[in-house]
């Protein structure tokens, strides 16, 4: 995306001339893989603002050390359920606003 000209621009539009209009194939597939990137820097930020290691986040998910790297490096999208848990694990609570 070479966007580094300093001109104000719509997002959408860069965005959809990148990686296609809402709904196509590989729009989905970015946004598959740009909410695993987000959901594994919340589940790292937490962690980390938690004081654990990922091996004790893991222990008391009942999962991998690998899975929860896996999940902080955005290469792995948790389930709804398996975010919950991290979410329970690390104290915190989801809101739906």
């Amino acid at each position: 995306m070479k966007t580094n000209d300093h001109r104000i621009r719509n997002y959408s539009e860069v965005i959809a001339r990148e990686y296609g209009e809402k709904g196509s194939e590989e729009r989905v597939k970015f946004e598959e893989e740009a909410y695993a990137f987000y959901s594994g820097l919340i589940v790292l930020e937490a962690r980390k603002r938690a004081k654990i290691t990922q091996e004790e986040l893991a222990r008391r998910i009942g999962a991998d050390k690998s899975y929860i790297s896996r999940i902080e490096k955005g290469i792995t999208n948790p389930s709804a359920a398996t975010f919950f848990r991290i979410v329970n694990a690390l104290g915190l609570c989801v809101a739906l606003v």
